[in-house]
């Protein structure tokens, strides 16, 4: 398989984790990409913990696993962090992506003794200014993207606002917030390494 990126994603049930997970692979097949995005589940009852896996890869993919060496690990709710090893498996290059308001380094205490790249973002913040309610999906896809560059951010972008468009044709509204939380997601995601990726970038 060439260039497999594998993502584990934890959240509580009713976040959006698992539509997250399904998002982008649908993106990354819009992309060109060979993808797989499923959920895995323990008791299915609102706010019980959820585990959802991505591979994206540019040839065919015959492993059906669960994912236990992830690139990336996405954590929807940073609850989680006191109750789930996040980064059991995670590979030393790839990084976790917590949504929180918190500093990056201010968690890695909480990462059972995790030395790689953590991102974070107020996924919270970014969709009540964006949505006037907490979906953390959103913002949480949009910065997995961001971070993992498993597809162009741009394209990702464009192909997200073709879906809404199609989607949400009779509610404008929704259209415009989602591509707001998911532009500023982009925009206010930070690192370990003390910046945000747009200033790193620049």
């Amino acid at each position: 398989m060439k260039n497999l990126i594998e993502i584990r994603w934890h959240g509580r049930g009713g976040q959006g984790a698992k539509t997250a997970c399904l998002l982008l692979a649908d993106a990354a097949f819009s992309s060109g990409k060979y993808v797989q995005g499923f959920p895995e589940y323990g008791p299915e009852r609102m706010g019980a913990p959820i585990t959802a896996y991505n591979r994206i890869s540019d040839t065919p993919c015959a492993i059906h696993s669960s994912i236990y060496k992830p690139d990336f690990v996405v954590v929807v709710d940073e609850t989680l962090l006191s109750c789930a090893d996040v980064t059991a498996g995670l590979n030393p290059k790839g990084a976790v992506i917590i949504n929180s308001a918190l500093e990056p380094e201010d968690l890695r205490p909480y990462l059972n003794g995790w030395q790689g790249r953590i991102y974070t973002i107020d996924a919270h913040e970014v969709s009540m200014n964006a949505l006037g309610k907490n979906f953390p999906n959103t913002p949480m896809l949009a910065t997995a993207v961001k971070v993992s560059r498993v597809v162009d951010p741009e394209k990702f972008l464009s192909d997200m606002e073709a879906s809404f468009r199609h989607k949400f044709a009779s509610k404008p509204h929704v259209i415009e917030g989602n591509l707001r939380a998911l532009a500023e997601a982009m925009r206010q995601v930070k690192s370990s390494l003390g910046v945000c990726l747009e200033e790193k970038a620049g």
